[in-house]
């Protein structure tokens, strides 16, 4: 077995990644998989943020079954164990951690004291569900369910509905018990399922509240009640399965027909069959018309275009030719061409994105953790008060105890909290399928929310209001006559190194079509440039200061440089010459620093670069405000400064130096195609492909997801208070609570769902 692939089984243990997780959680002591029970346990030591401990644990085995190197952990798909792992733990591992197997489970712990297991605390985690096609994990929880789940649910809710009118208006009284059974099992099947899972944890909610009352109906005889509440409430799931399903679909659509194989040619231009995930970097493949590109990578031979809309929302074609990138997913539209890959499918884009995702998912709003902590306290208190109520209509005010109990069944379908626990959670899934459609990443839902809040955007320069990527502008000789040499000599040299204003040399040299001249000795001056000998002389490509302390000419005093450009002399002999760089304030950036003051932002550019440069850039794109010469310390300081002011700061940026500012910033946007790792790590919010409009169709998208969270709290609270104060009053029958109730449940989903269906929010 090679090396590389034992790397990649590395990644895929889920041992070692429970061993990082018990390094990383001190409170964190042992945690059992049981594939048959569908069942993950862990145990905890001391005070412990469940939160926290939960979210860290499923990243740890999201990375163990996600391996693009991999078939993914067996022991979690139930399929071996440690014992029979193709790459099992070193001596120096298993000193570290133990691991028993007791039948189908497998406990992995730190190694402690024989008595400590004795005070540990056994929690259950969700059992998580494998998307193997889209290399997702997704939290078989409430909020997470098959996309087309709702079809059987809606079917079951059909069947409930035919046979309860069956039973009330078309059968004879011998038979109308036993359509009204058929009619029961047909619509309480799935809350059954549901509420037996929540039962085993111990949990009561709203399922449970909609199966006792309509078990209470029955045994009153009133069957067409209960059968009534059935078929709504299973309507009612139906439509709720479909909307979160479809939110899963559209998010899983961008993904499912990423390529598994590549061509990749060799040495001598033959062509073999590759697994994508076997790609490494610097490999060169061929992509021909109308494949996706399996990997980030560069062009190195014809041209073409590329459809980049499942990435970037954005359905126009990107001309691609010769030194342009293509991002992993986006489709070659109409010319062959050969590619060396710049990263590998573990970190592509495309990979990007789905970690991005399948944390978002599993990330929820402030105001959603608040709702879900209130809705268990409130079926509880429902329950109380039903409870007291029937003994104060029963005992209290003498009503008979077959009518107290029908208010009380009445009393427990209006107060329950079903379009409540519906309200925030469908709006912000929503918000995120539409938004991942549309190249911006939300990493939760805290950041739906929190980005409404934003009065203040704070944008650094380069790479977010310039396109981050040099290009050579001009190529100058002293004396004229001679650019074609210099150009030569800057490429040759300049293709050695990884500098950027190098990368941008080296992709001009590439498109010109220049044939490199071979140096056999080189020498890299750090902070100062490259040096060379050709043909007897010395060839010097560096910073006009470091060239012009070697070469006595005039020409350097002479040649003014201009604002927003950078450049590279070149000296060899007696040939001189410079290479002009500009980076691109992008075509967007007045548009957007525009429409930003238009619906009442202030944009401040927070940048190291110098003050002329700056000054520049706040007249070309008439801006707020721009502070020059800033350090990151620096730049998180501003950012502390507007926020001590009572702002509430966005920070966007792409780089390294960025990610300490998009940490501290009320709420941090990344550029996602050049983004650094650190600032995708740092980010709330990721615009793909570097569309930096996107940022108002996030800022849109998010006021108008909380307007639409506002409106459904309105209505499912709104619901509950009217209805309740009629039940108390005994004004009101089963049935009308029950359609008004579930009524209420029906457009809490689809009024969510206008999010998802919306319009495009790029312009007002």
């Amino acid at each position: 077995m090679s090396h590389r692939h034992n790397h990649a089984l590395s990644e895929a243990c889920l041992a070692r990644s429970v061993a990082d997780a018990l390094a990383e959680e001190p409170t964190l002591e042992a945690v059992t998989f049981d594939a048959s029970q569908k069942k993950i346990s862990v145990a905890t030591l001391g005070r412990t943020d469940v939160e926290k401990l939960t979210q860290r644990l499923t990243q740890k085995i999201s990375a163990a079954q996600n391996s693009p190197a991999s078939q993914g952990c067996l022991l979690l798909a139930g399929k071996g164990d440690c014992a029979t792992c193709e790459s099992p733990l070193t001596e120096f591992e298993r000193k570290l951690i133990t691991i028993q197997r007791s039948g189908e489970a497998t406990t992995i712990a730190r190694v402690t004291c024989p008595t400590a297991p004795k005070f540990w605390r056994w929690r259950d985690l969700p059992f998580p569900r494998i998307e193997p096609r889209t290399m997702e994990i997704l939290d078989d929880d409430d909020d997470h369910h098959h996309a087309d789940e709702w079809k059987l649910q809606l079917v079951a809710a059909t069947l409930c509905g035919g046979f309860g009118l069956l039973a009330a208006f078309v059968l004879p009284a011998q038979f109308k018990v036993a359509a009204f059974v058929a009619a029961y099992i047909a619509g309480g099947f799935y809350p059954a399922e549901e509420v037996w899972e929540r039962l085993q944890k111990r949990v009561l909610d709203v399922h449970f509240l909609m199966l006792a009352v309509a078990v209470g109906a029955a045994c009153i005889g009133a069957w067409a009640e209960g059968a009534t509440l059935l078929f709504l409430f299973s309507f009612s799931g139906a439509l709720e399965h479909y909307a979160l399903g479809r939110t899963q679909k559209e998010i899983r659509s961008l993904f499912r027909d990423a390529p598994k194989t590549a061509t990749a040619i060799d040495a001598d231009g033959n062509e073999t069959e590759v697994a994508v995930e076997k790609i490494f970097k610097g490999a060169r493949l061929l992509i021909k018309p109308g494949s996706q590109f399996p990997v980030d990578c560069e062009i190195v031979k014809g041209t073409t275009a590329a459809d980049e809309s499942n990435l970037t929302g954005e359905a126009a074609p990107v001309e691609k030719k010769v030194g342009d990138l293509a991002l992993a997913g986006t489709i070659n539209l109409w010319g062959a061409v050969e590619i060396v890959v710049t990263k590998p499918a573990a970190e592509s884009s495309l990979q990007k994105i789905i970690t991005l995702i399948r944390e978002a998912q599993q990330q929820k709003a402030p105001s959603q953790q608040f709702a879900d902590k209130f809705s268990t306290y409130y079926t509880y208190g429902v329950l109380g008060l039903s409870l007291a109520m029937f003994f104060v209509w029963w005992l209290g005010f003498g009503l008979v105890a077959h009518t107290a109990f029908y208010r009380t069944m009445t009393l427990l379908v209006v107060s329950s909290p079903c379009a409540l626990v519906l309200s925030i959670p469908s709006a912000v899934l929503a918000a995120i399928a539409w938004s991942a459609r549309h190249g911006i990443l939300f990493r939760g839902g805290a950041a739906v929310e929190k980005l409404a809040e934003v009065n203040i955007v704070c944008l650094d320069k380069t790479g977010t209001l310039t396109t981050g990527e040099l290009r050579v502008e001009k190529v100058e000789s002293f004396p004229p006559g001679h650019e074609s040499e210099i150009a030569t000599l800057a490429y040759s040299l300049e293709k050695l190194s990884t500098h950027p204003l190098a990368r941008a040399i080296t992709r001009h040299g590439k498109q010109q079509g220049l044939v490199a001249i071979e140096f056999p000795k080189f020498e890299s001056v750090t902070g100062e440039g490259l040096r060379a000998k050709h043909d007897g002389a010395e060839v010097f490509v560096g910073k006009r200061e470091w060239v012009a302390s070697l070469i006595q000419r005039d020409e350097f005093q002479r040649a003014s440089s201009g604002i927003g450009t950078s450049e590279v002399w070149v000296a060899a002999g007696v040939l001189l010459g410079r290479i002009i760089l500009r980076d691109d304030i992008r075509p967007q950036a007045a548009s957007v620093i525009d429409d930003l003051r238009q619906v009442g932002l202030k944009s401040v550019v927070l940048t190291g670069d110098n003050k002329a440069a700056a000054e520049h850039l706040r007249v070309e794109l008439k801006l707020d405000d721009v502070r020059a010469g800033l350090k990151p310390d620096e730049k998180v300081a501003a950012i502390r400064e507007l926020s001590g002011q009572g702002k509430k700061v966005a920070m966007i940026g792409d780089g390294v130096n960025d990610a300490p500012s998009l940490a501290a910033a009320h709420i941090g946007v990344a550029m996602g195609a050049r983004g650094s790792d650190a600032a995708l790590e740092q980010a709330d919010v990721v615009l793909m492909h570097d569309r930096l409009e996107n940022f108002l169709a996030a800022f849109r998208l998010s006021q108008r997801a909380q307007r639409i969270i506002k409106q459904n709290l309105f209505i499912s609270l709104g619901t509950v208070v009217v209805l309740v104060t009629f039940a108390l009053l005994g004004k009101i029958p089963l049935t009308l609570g029950v359609v008004g109730h579930e009524g209420s449940t029906v457009i809490v989903v689809m009024n969510s769902l206008r999010l998802l269906f919306g319009k495009s929010l790029r312009q007002n």
